[in-house]
């Protein structure tokens, strides 16, 4: 049913496994298809109260994007390409049952938007967090939209233009953390907090829930407009193709040296 997740429901909890793990989870347009259409699923499936977003393996909750897609395209397909994302997004924010995220280890760039778009974050202290999507030369506009909410202008603009990682005690310092577990215990305590929410009244959670994807989206649109205009002109600059290449060129070179 599905190639690139395992997606599993019990007592009412649901799991998604997100299941590239030789790509640590990075995503492309199947795997980001597949991701919304399991949402959706979850979403419209009575009997599931609460859905939990993992990783496969260790090493990774999902590297974000696989640059593998991204360093062929031209200007007009970067713009319809922020596009694409509003099926994942908007399934994620149209999820009327809570939805927890299970952080086994790297989030970053757009694997941290929709890590911060979950409602409750569980993670220890592999869980690094951020948005390096600079280095790439890849603009961000969704990620400092998210960030700037939690957690202002100053630290936004920090983290957006270094493009540093987090290691997970600074995002539990920092708030993007909920709860702050040994490595071995993220998945339980993952199912101790569904378990705990899916027993909450469902109309009101429902209803929680849909009033905090109204009143964020206004911001949501304005960032997936500015997204579409920003990353065609950089693909018109050349840079990010040119950074994705060295990117490549710099990874070929560690593995022949290995």
């Amino acid at each position: 049913m599905y190639e690139f997740l395992k997606v599993d429901t019990k007592d009412a909890i649901g799991t998604i496994t997100l299941d590239r793990p030789e790509a640590m989870n990075a995503w492309h347009s199947p795997m980001r298809q597949e991701l919304a259409r399991a949402l959706n699923e979850m979403n419209q499936t009575e009997s599931v109260r609460a859905v939990i977003m993992t990783g496969a393996g260790e090493r990774a909750f999902s590297a974000g994007q696989d640059l593998n897609e991204t360093k062929s395209f031209d200007p007009e397909r970067a713009g319809t390409w922020v596009e694409e994302w509003r099926a994942l997004y908007s399934a994620i924010r149209g999820m009327r049952k809570p939805l927890i995220a299970a952080l086994n280890g790297v989030a970053a760039g757009s694997a941290f938007q929709v890590a911060l778009q979950c409602d409750i974050r569980v993670g220890h202290a592999g869980s690094r967090m951020g948005q390096p999507e600079i280095n790439a030369g890849i603009a961000s506009t969704l990620g400092p939209w998210l960030m700037k909410e939690m957690l202002g202008l100053s630290r936004t603009v920090e983290l957006v233009l270094t493009g540093r990682m987090m290691d997970g005690e600074e995002c539990h310092r920092i708030g993007l953390i909920h709860y702050y577990v040994e490595a071995g215990a993220v998945m339980a305590k993952a199912r101790e907090i569904a378990e705990d929410l899916a027993a909450k009244p469902p109309v009101a959670m429902r209803l929680n829930k849909a009033r905090f994807e109204e009143v964020t989206r206004p911001g949501f649109e304005d960032a997936l407009a500015a997204g579409s205009r920003t990353q065609k002109e950089a693909y018109e600059s050349g840079e990010p193709q040119r950074m994705m290449e060295a990117f490549f060129a710099e990874r070929a070179k560690r593995k022949s040296t290995a």
